[in-house]
């Protein structure tokens, strides 16, 4: 079950993510996708860590994933497919899944627009490299995942446009990034001075889809 959490800079949606994982688990792999390339950058990850470090309620594993997160999701799906084959063998001689049982953690990403903005970075400089490919892998790799799968985003396209050329490209990418994850994911949550609101319970529907 994927659950997309969007918002703007400072909204209080991962701190939202992060609750919601601590209401339906007690195991969390977190799965950051932002690279520190400067010091203020290695300080705001460095004081992420601990904060949840410091989190009553829940463990969490954190997994560095700048580029290749449609893979590890697709390879933790793998894994978790051929585990559930073994359910009825006895525990000892079972493998262990990340959080130490077959039912597994709460995987939260934080945060897809990072990780596009890695990959738009990286087609800049190798023009081999192809957006639609990366994200078309990504969302297939969300609609599979079998664990809940939280996701953070971020709302860019409600300010000013940019003024060059790379800017306005990251606006368009993102907001169609993030109506593809909506599209696949059971919940879609709005966060707003720290205020979170279920979007699909308030969604207007046209007949033909009702």
């Amino acid at each position: 079950m994927a659950v997309l959490i969007t918002g703007g800079a400072r909204s209080g949606k991962s701190a939202f993510a992060e609750r919601y994982a601590r209401s339906i688990g007690k195991e969390g792999i977190y799965v950051a996708t932002g690279q520190a390339f400067d010091d203020e950058m290695a300080d705001r990850i460095r004081q992420h860590r601990l904060d949840r470090e410091k989190q009553a309620g829940i463990t969490w594993t954190t997994v560095e994933e700048p580029f290749k997160l449609a893979e590890w999701l697709q390879a933790y799906t793998d894994n978790s497919h051929s585990n559930s084959s073994l359910q009825s063998e006895p525990h000892h001689s079972r493998p262990n899944a990340i959080s130490g049982n077959l039912r597994g953690p709460v995987v939260l990403v934080d945060c897809l627009t990072l990780w596009l903005t890695n990959h738009l970075l990286r087609e800049e400089e190798d023009p081999s490299v192809q957006l639609s490919v990366e994200i078309d892998k990504l969302i297939a790799a969300i609609s599979a995942f079998p664990l809940p799968l939280l996701l953070v985003t971020n709302e860019v396209g409600d300010g000013i446009v940019p003024s060059y050329p790379l800017g306005r490209r990251f606006r368009d990418e993102a907001g169609r990034l993030n109506q593809r994850a909506a599209a696949v994911s059971e919940r879609v949550f709005l966060v707003t001075s720290g205020i979170p609101v279920d979007l699909r319970s308030i969604a207007f529907r046209f007949e033909e889809d009702i």
